[in-house]
């Protein structure tokens, strides 16, 4: 993709972001973009990086591992938004600032053991099935708040909020419920103020969907088509 066409699209994007916060009455900065990048080569990212992408969110271990290296001198933060295996946890501390997707406690103890390792607190979101959709991960939501209280005495990870991916309907609108249900979960378990657990992001909304999400509270909106058009 040209850099000028990639630059009207992130532009594009932005807007839309910005727009879709004040209509509801919400301050643009408390919405972050987390560009979807898995499977975009490391040229296109790094065009997008130097048109101002800030954050940016990867799905695979190996191929994350290759792009980080390779663009280590630029000031981004980097994502994990795929589902992690806890095989793959030692890779996941070392590259990322964030994992969107852990959703067990065996995956976030084999985060907190590695993470302790290399002396980091690991910042994590909780991923919540809301739909019940067996075909995705997460865990279901009314298994959200004992995970968390048994996350909360974990010393080297830190739990920072709520991911969910909604079922995909050809109709934004109709998505709306299950993004105010991860948000009312987020406000029930802020209302327990368990130790060391901090609420206050939310990672919801994607290319078809994220002004919706960003309607019912999202603080971080993971994007790529939007911005990189459709994967081959």
């Amino acid at each position: 993709m040209e850099f000028e066409a990639l630059k009207i699209r992130l532009i594009n994007v932005k807007e839309r972001i910005k727009k879709a916060a004040v209509d509801c009455g919400r301050d643009p900065e408390s919405v972050r973009l987390v560009v979807a990048s898995k499977t975009i080569p490391e040229d296109t990212v790094r065009e997008a990086i130097k048109a101002g992408v800030k954050i940016l969110g990867e799905s695979y271990i190996q191929e994350a591992r290759d792009k980080i290296n390779i663009l280590s001198s630029y000031p981004v933060s980097w994502h994990f938004i795929g589902h992690l295996q806890s095989n793959k946890a030692k890779y996941a501390v070392k590259l990322f600032d964030m994992i969107h997707t852990v959703d067990s406690l065996k995956l976030a103890k084999e985060l907190n053991k590695q993470a302790k390792k290399i002396n980091k607190i690991q910042k994590i979101l909780i991923q919540v099935n809301i739909s019940m959709e067996s075909t995705k991960s997460g865990i279901y939501e009314e298994d959200a708040q004992k995970l968390i209280k048994e996350i909360s005495l974990f010393e080297h990870v830190s739990v920072k909020g709520l991911m969910t991916m909604p079922p995909f309907f050809n109709n934004s609108e109709i998505v709306g419920p299950y993004f105010l249900a991860l948000r009312n979960l987020q406000d029930k378990i802020r209302n327990e103020a368990i130790k060391n657990i901090n609420m206050q992001e939310l990672s919801m909304g994607m290319t078809g969907d994220f002004e919706v999400a960003i309607k019912e509270g999202a603080t971080f909106v993971r994007i790529g088509t939007a911005i990189f058009g459709e994967r081959s």
